[in-house]
C-alpha cells in the first residue's frame, strides 16, 4: 500500500473497531469474533506506527474525557475574515476570470483552528469573533475524523469546520423526548457541542472536522499551490472538505455537480467557496476592512415556488408557548413535496401580512428548511388565536424587545401536563421506558396523572390500567418496574425532567456543578447568582429562578423528592482509586447488569477501559481466568494479571 491508501485502511479500520467496541461495551452484543478483533486491532497499530498518523477515536488509545469550569480565550496569530458572497454565477466568473480556482463546500458549522507540534494536537480554538476564540482542545480530541497525531514532526497551524452530519443530527433530535427540546438545525447543535465543559458530551455528538486552509506548515514548500497544501493535508491524515479545480469556462458545469449532488449530501452546506489557487497572487491582492481578496462565497440561489396559504395552525406546548405553523398548498422545492413552514411567533405573523387565502411564495433554506420567502397578497388578516387550542383558556400575549409571543397561562392545560410528562419520562430525564406519548394521553385522559408524582402511585389505578387497551398483567407488571427503577436518579436528571423554559441536560450539570449539587442553595438562586455562571445568560437565568419563585412549583418538587432517592454529588466527585489503570472487560458479568455498567464504575473511580489487551493494559477482567480466549492467551502472553469481577471489586474496598 502506498501512504494515501494506508491513511484510508487506518480510518476504516478506526471505524470499524470503535463500532465493535461500542456494541461489546455499550449494547452488549458482539459484531465479531475476538479473534477477528485482535487481528485489525494488531493491523491498526501496526499501521499507525508505521504512518505516524493516530485518528482519534482509536481503541489503541487510552484517552480519557476532560472537563473545565470555563472555556479559555486566546487571540488569533492572523485575524479570521468573513468571505464577500454572492448568488449570482456571473459574479463568480467575473472573480474568477482564467485564474485556476479551488471551487469547495461551504459547511455550514463552526469554524476552529488547530495547531500540531512534534506531531500531536496542540490546540483548538473557535472562530470566535475573528479575533479572539475560545480554547476546546479536550473536545476536538474527540471529532471521530480527528489525527491526534501525524507523521508531520514541525509546528502546522490549519483551519478547517467542524460539522454534525444529518444523520446524526436527526438521531440526536429523536433521543429528545420533547419536541420543544429538539434543536433546530446541525449547526447551532454542532456549535453547543463543540463549546460543551465536558468533552463526554462532545464525544456523544460524534463531530466531525474538514479542513479547508493552511495558516501555516514549518519548513514546507507547497509550491505556490493552495491545492497542494490540501493535498498535502489529506496525506497526514485529515479529512479535507471536497473541491474541485476551475476557472470561469468550466464554472457552470462544477455548480451544476455541486448543486446536484448537494440533495444527498450528508453534511450541512450553504453553499461553495471560491480560492484562487496562486497563494502569492491572492496575497498580493491584501483584503478589505472585511474580506480578503482572494476567495469568494457563492450562495446558493433558492428555488421558490408560489402557491396559497390555507391554514395557520398554532400548537401549544409544554412551556405554554403557542407556535403558528403556517400550512399551505402542497409544492415541489428542491426535489421534495412541501406543505407546512414554521412561523415561529406572532411578530412574524404580522411582518409577512399573512391571511388566509394569501398567495405566498416559499423557499427551503439551506436548500432543507421551508420559509415563507414572501407575501404576495399581504392581506394580514390572520386573527391571533384568543384562546388556547388545546384547553380553550383564554392567551396572552408576551412581549420581549420586539418579539411578540402567544401564550397558554393555564397552569391545567392538557397540553402542559402531557408534554410536561413525555420529558419528565424520557431518556435524558427520569427514563422511564414504556411511557409513550399516547399512553401518558390515556393514563391523563382517565384521570390516572395529574402531576409527577402520580406516576410514582400507579398501583392505585392498578384494576383501571389493566383495562385499557394495551396493558395486560405482564406490560404492567414490566412498567411499574420501570418506574421504581427510576426512583434512584441524579440532581442533574431531576433537574432538567422538571421542564423548566430554556434548561436542557447541559445545563442542569452547569447549575449543579456551580452550587456543589445543594438544591436548597439551587432553588434559593437569584438571577444574578445565576446569571454569574460560565454558559448561563440573563434568559435562562430569570426563567430558572422564576420557576423556583413559584410555591405551586416548589410544592410539586416536593412532593416528588418524596418519592425519589438522589445520587449524592456529580461527576467531579467520584472516586479515583484507579487513576492510571487501564482495564479490558471480556466474558459474561455476574455483579453488574452488564459490561457497560462495570466500564462507567471504573471510570468514575479515574480508570479507563478498553476493547483489546496491549502492553498498556494492567488487568484483565474475565470470570473464567482458565478460558483460552485470544484475550486471555495475549494477556498471559504480556504477564497482565487477570482478575474476576470479585477480585475487580476487593481493590475498590
Amino acid at each position: 500500500m502506498n501512504e494515501e491508501e494506508k491513511i484510508i485502511r487506518i480510518k476504516e479500520l478506526t471505524e470499524k473497531l470503535a463500532k465493535a467496541s461500542r456494541a461489546y461495551y455499550q449494547q452488549d452484543t458482539e459484531i465479531m469474533s475476538n479473534q477477528e478483533y485482535d487481528l485489525l486491532y494488531d493491523e491498526l497499530a501496526a499501521l499507525e506506527k508505521e504512518t505516524g498518523v493516530i485518528m482519534s477515536g482509536s481503541v489503541t488509545q487510552t484517552v480519557g474525557y476532560e472537563s473545565a469550569e470555563t472555556l479559555e480565550r486566546q487571540a488569533h496569530e492572523q485575524p479570521m475574515l468573513s468571505l464577500d458572497k454572492t448568488k449570482d454565477v456571473q459574479v463568480l466568473k467575473n472573480f474568477i476570470s482564467d485564474h485556476k480556482t479551488l471551487l469547495s463546500w461551504k459547511l455550514d458549522g463552526l469554524t476552529i483552528v488547530l495547531t500540531y507540534r512534534d506531531g500531536s494536537l496542540q490546540k483548538a480554538v473557535t472562530r470566535g469573533n475573528g479575533e479572539v476564540g475560545e480554547i476546546v482542545t479536550a473536545n476536538a480530541r474527540t471529532f471521530i475524523n480527528l489525527p491526534l497525531t501525524i507523521p508531520f514532526k514541525g509546528e502546522l497551524i490549519l483551519r478547517g469546520e467542524a460539522v454534525i452530519s444529518y444523520r446524526d443530527f436527526e438521531r440526536i433530535n429523536e433521543e429528545i423526548g420533547d419536541e420543544q427540546a429538539r434543536y433546530k438545525n446541525p449547526r447551532n447543535l454542532c456549535s453547543g457541542s463543540v463549546r460543551q465543559l465536558s468533552s463526554s458530551v462532545t464525544a456523544a455528538r460524534r463531530v466531525r472536522f474538514y479542513a479547508f486552509s493552511m495558516v501555516r506548515a514549518e519548513n514546507v514548500d507547497f509550491a505556490n499551490s493552495h491545492e497542494n497544501e490540501m493535498q498535502w493535508l489529506a496525506r497526514q491524515g485529515f479529512s479535507i472538505v471536497e473541491y474541485k479545480v476551475v476557472t470561469a469556462s468550466n464554472l457552470d458545469e462544477a455548480i451544476s455537480a455541486f448543486s446536484e449532488e448537494i440533495k444527498s449530501f450528508d453534511i450541512p452546506s450553504d453553499g461553495l467557496v471560491a480560492l484562487y489557487d496562486d497563494i502569492a497572487f491572492g496575497t498580493s491582492l491584501g483584503r478589505t476592512t472585511k474580506f480578503p481578496r482572494n476567495a469568494f462565497a457563492f450562495k446558493w440561489k433558492d428555488e421558490t415556488a408560489e402557491t396559497t396559504l390555507e391554514e395557520i395552525e398554532w400548537s401549544a406546548s409544554r412551556t405554554g408557548l403557542i407556535n403558528p405553523v403556517a400550512v399551505f398548498a402542497p409544492v415541489e422545492l428542491e426535489g421534495t413535496t412541501v406543505s407546512r413552514a414554521s412561523v415561529h411567533n406572532i411578530s412574524i405573523v404580522r411582518s409577512l401580512r399573512l391571511g388566509i387565502g394569501d398567495r405566498i411564495t416559499v423557499y427551503k433554506a439551506n436548500m432543507i428548511i421551508p420559509q415563507i420567502a414572501e407575501n404576495l397578497t399581504g392581506s394580514d388578516t390572520a386573527p391571533i388565536p384568543e384562546v388556547c387550542p388545546v384547553c380553550g383558556h383564554p392567551t396572552v400575549i408576551h412581549e420581549v424587545g420586539e418579539v411578540r409571543t402567544l401564550y397558554c397561562p393555564n397552569k391545567d392545560c392538557l397540553a402542559k401536563h402531557i408534554k410536561a410528562l413525555t420529558l419528565f419520562v424520557s431518556r435524558d430525564a427520569m427514563n422511564i421506558e414504556g411511557l409513550s406519548q399516547a399512553t401518558l394521553e390515556k393514563f391523563v385522559e382517565n384521570g390516572i396523572i395529574h402531576s409527577f408524582r402520580d406516576l410514582y402511585h400507579l398501583e392505585e389505578h392498578r384494576d383501571k390500567i389493566l383495562s385499557m387497551e394495551g396493558f395486560g398483567e405482564k406490560s404492567y407488571a414490566n412498567l411499574i418496574s420501570q418506574i421504581d427503577r427510576s426512583r434512584k436518579t441524579t440532581l442533574v436528571k431531576l433537574l432538567y425532567s422538571l421542564g423548566i423554559e430554556g434548561v436542557g441536560a447541559a445545563n442542569a450539570r452547569l447549575i449543579c456543578d456551580a452550587f456543589n449539587y445543594d438544591l436548597d442553595t439551587i432553588r434559593k438562586a437569584d438571577a444574578s447568582r445565576l446569571q454569574a455562571i460560565d454558559g448561563i445568560g440573563p434568559v435562562l437565568a430569570q426563567s430558572f429562578s422564576g420557576w423556583f419563585a413559584d410555591q405551586d412549583h416548589n410544592r410539586t418538587l416536593d412532593a416528588l423528592l418524596a418519592e425519589l432517592q438522589i445520587e449524592e454529588g456529580g461527576r467531579t466527585q467520584a472516586g479515583n482509586k484507579l487513576t492510571g489503570k487501564v482495564f479490558v472487560i471480556t466474558g459474561s458479568v455476574e455483579h453488574f447488569a452488564n459490561r457497560n455498567e462495570l466500564k462507567a464504575l471504573i471510570e468514575e473511580q479515574g480508570g479507563k477501559v478498553t476493547g483489546s489487551v496491549s502492553a498498556n493494559t494492567d488487568y484483565l477482567i474475565n470470570n473464567d481466568s482458565t478460558s483460552t480466549s485470544s484475550k486471555n492467551v495475549k494477556a498471559a502472553k504480556l504477564g497482565i494479571p487477570v482478575i474476576t469481577e470479585a477480585d475487580f471489586l476487593k481493590m475498590l474496598e
